[in-house]
């Protein structure tokens, strides 16, 4: 009875786990789609007429018409493999829900499913750590402020023009959900365990 009960903790704790990792994917998912990063030019209407995403910079007509392509965007391939990389990382965390492997790293053993979601979370705490530095860079090159009011210029107007920008909520949620992965990794042993003999 009592190896019954704790086969029954056992399971409730993998699918809690379970649960737990398909949210905090869920969560990944969505900073993935939620704007990063806005701009705003102060001779156009509305907001955010650039627009930061994982994968690169959307822009308005007006901005893509009036002002160098190659000052904000980035290479061919980047979205290609931005892209490629989400879903590498929904893959891995999908299948550490069932995996049971242990690897081992010198004396150490570990198990491959808190291994994978712990480099899902560290490589996408990498990820947006360099989108803030590329947007800098970038910014840098075309001559403006990454962050705060800039003076661009306008090669319509033959003149500079201001420039509004921010990081936004999608950023700030994007920097905690590797962070949350890494501690779903830490923490996986406390809800899968063996049931003792």
């Amino acid at each position: 009875m009592q190896t019954e009960v704790e086969t029954n903790r056992a399971s409730a704790g993998v699918w809690i786990f379970r649960a737990l990792v398909v949210a905090a994917a869920a969560y990944m998912v969505y900073t993935w789609f939620a704007p990063w990063w806005g701009a705003k030019v102060a001779v156009l209407p509305g907001d955010d007429h650039l627009v930061l995403h994982p994968w690169g910079i959307e822009a308005v007509a007006q901005v893509r018409a009036n002002t160098d392509e190659s000052l904000y965007s980035m290479p061919w391939f980047f979205a290609p493999f931005m892209w490629t990389y989400l879903s590498v990382c929904i893959l891995a965390l999908a299948a550490s829900l069932f995996v049971e492997r242990t690897i081992s790293i010198g004396r150490i053993k570990l198990p491959l499913a808190a291994v994978m979601i712990g480099v899902v979370g560290l490589s996408y705490l990498v990820c947006v750590s360099l989108a803030f530095g590329i947007g800098e860079l970038r910014a840098g090159w075309a001559g403006s402020n990454f962050i705060g009011k800039s003076m661009v210029y306008n090669s319509t107007l033959d003149a500079k023009i201001k420039m509004t920008s921010a990081l936004k909520i999608g950023y700030w949620l994007a920097l905690y959900s590797g962070p949350s992965l890494i501690v779903l990794s830490l923490i996986r042993g406390l809800f899968v365990r063996k049931p003792k003999a």
